[in-house]
């Protein structure tokens, strides 16, 4: 199996070379050069397996020889067993035909768990095979840094730094980050927004001397380890509700276009998905773009789903490469376009996006009126971002096909929204009970690349 970058200019690399490197070198992301299909019998078989197993069986096809059966299998283990639930991801039943999937029983209460955990150990069995140490740099909106800290903490040979906006996540999300101690992690709270956290990771992986010089690795949802996590739980979850003789339809709240990306993937895998919906808040660039071909940024809005709270969406590059016909010079250029504000989609590219995505949005107030409304008819305590796709999916979702909402994470990671709208404060888990009392370890830094290169250059372990 060969990765090939969306700018079309990097080099042709393996599964664990493209895993390790993280954004390419010509600034594109790694995307399968195939995509392995699994016939009606491969899917049929998932059923009734464990989530460890399926995640082996869906998985595998990816990494080529970069882990035997046997060491693969043990990664895939120990991943996933600090998660609170047995069946790692369960379904719930909203409403005739429409199903919460329950992404947050992991060690952060939020869906990064299933793509960082594994990552986290896919990098310590390849680093201690070759005695490398790298510095991972993430940017975060709040979850995938409390995760990549957790699934780092400790671990040999990997420094990591997490750039977060200062102020712009939820204290639970804050707290996940800054209370670590373990030496080898660091929390970097950035004076802006989740988009200037996630320019100046691309910067420092554009200069190409400081990536060498420091043996920078990148952990966010460029990195195609991440997007290969998530597409397991599509299948678990749509073979639990028949398929593959049944289709179904997700809707996914989503600021980066990832954990929706994990999706296309499934379905081009063979998975019968019908649609592919496409959940966003106020900051909708993403559902602007699919209603009017018109890709442009515009000012970040703060809002009570701060996970979304973003205008440049970096998966949606792969989802670009493949509805331009995989043109690599295309999407250079529309990424070049992009450093001016934004581009139009072509005719053709958005039709080849419609066919497979339809995307709607909430606003604040009725986000709110979701959590309260399923609260009082369910039972069901939803996160902020969730309810953004409970809302979006009861709009768009077709009566006569199951649709699965994605449920990103626990709502006692957003305890002011949660009781704004139910009048009740969820409480954090018995084992993550003492995140108020811990000590917070952090260090704040302006918006400047030299300024971060230095920081990380003093703080990592040589």
């Amino acid at each position: 199996m060969k990765y090939i970058s969306t700018r079309g200019q990097a080099p042709v690399l393996s599964f664990e070379e493209a895993m390790l490197t993280g954004l390419a070198r010509d600034g594109g992301l790694y995307v399968p050069e195939e995509i392995p299909t699994f016939s009606e019998d491969d899917i049929a078989a998932l059923a009734g397996l464990s989530y460890e197993d399926a995640a082996f069986r869906v998985m595998k096809p990816f990494i080529g020889d970069a882990f035997d059966d046997r060491e693969f299998r043990s990664i895939i283990g120990r991943a996933y067993e600090g998660f609170e639930h047995i069946a790692r991801a369960p379904l719930k039943q909203l409403d005739s035909n429409h199903f919460l999937l329950e992404l947050f029983h992991g060690p952060t209460l939020a869906f990064k768990d299933f793509a960082m955990q594994l990552i986290g150990q896919l990098f310590q069995a390849s680093l201690a095979r070759s005695g490398n140490r790298v510095t991972i740099v993430g940017a975060t909106s709040g979850d995938t840094g409390s995760a990549a800290i957790e699934a780092f903490a400790g671990l040999d040979n990997v420094d990591v730094f997490v750039l977060y906006p200062h102020g712009r996540v939820s204290e639970v999300q804050r707290r996940q980050m800054t209370t670590p101690d373990a030496e080898n992690v660091h929390a970097i709270a950035l004076d802006g927004h989740f988009d200037d956290c996630q320019a100046r990771l691309k910067d420092m992986f554009n200069d190409h001397a400081f990536r060498d010089e420091v043996g920078l690795a990148g952990v966010n949802s460029i990195n195609w380890a991440r997007v290969l996590a998530q597409v397991v739980y599509y299948f678990t979850s749509a073979v639990s509700l028949g398929a593959p003789h049944r289709n179904v339809s997700f809707t996914v709240p989503t600021g980066n276009f990832g954990d929706i990306f994990a999706g296309s993937i499934a379905k081009r895998m063979g998975l019968p998905i019908d649609r592919l919906v496409i959940a966003t808040n106020q900051n909708d660039i993403l559902h602007r773009c699919m209603t009017t071909g018109e890709y442009r940024t515009d000012k970040v809005i703060p809002s009570i789903s701060p996970s979304m709270d973003i205008q440049v969406s970096s998966n949606f590059e792969r989802a670009l490469f493949d509805a331009y016909g995989r043109d690599g010079a295309a999407v250079a250029q529309l990424m070049e376009e992009l450093k001016s504000g934004g581009f139009k989609v072509s005719q053709g590219a958005l039709e080849a996006l419609r066919e497979d995505y339809d995307s709607g949005m909430a606003t604040e107030d009725e986000t709110l009126a979701t959590i309260s409304h399923i609260a009082e008819v369910t039972g069901e305590v939803l996160c902020p971002h969730s309810a953004v796709g409970v809302k979006v999916a009861e709009e768009m979702r077709n009566p006569e096909v199951p649709m699965i909402t994605l449920a990103t994470a626990h709502p006692a990671k957003f305890p002011d929204a949660v009781e704004e709208a139910t009048g009740d404060r969820p409480g954090l888990p018995p084992f993550m009970a003492s995140l108020y009392d811990r000590p917070e370890r952090v260090t704040e830094a302006k918006n400047d690349l030299a300024a971060l290169q230095s920081l990380i250059r003093e703080r990592r372990t040589t």
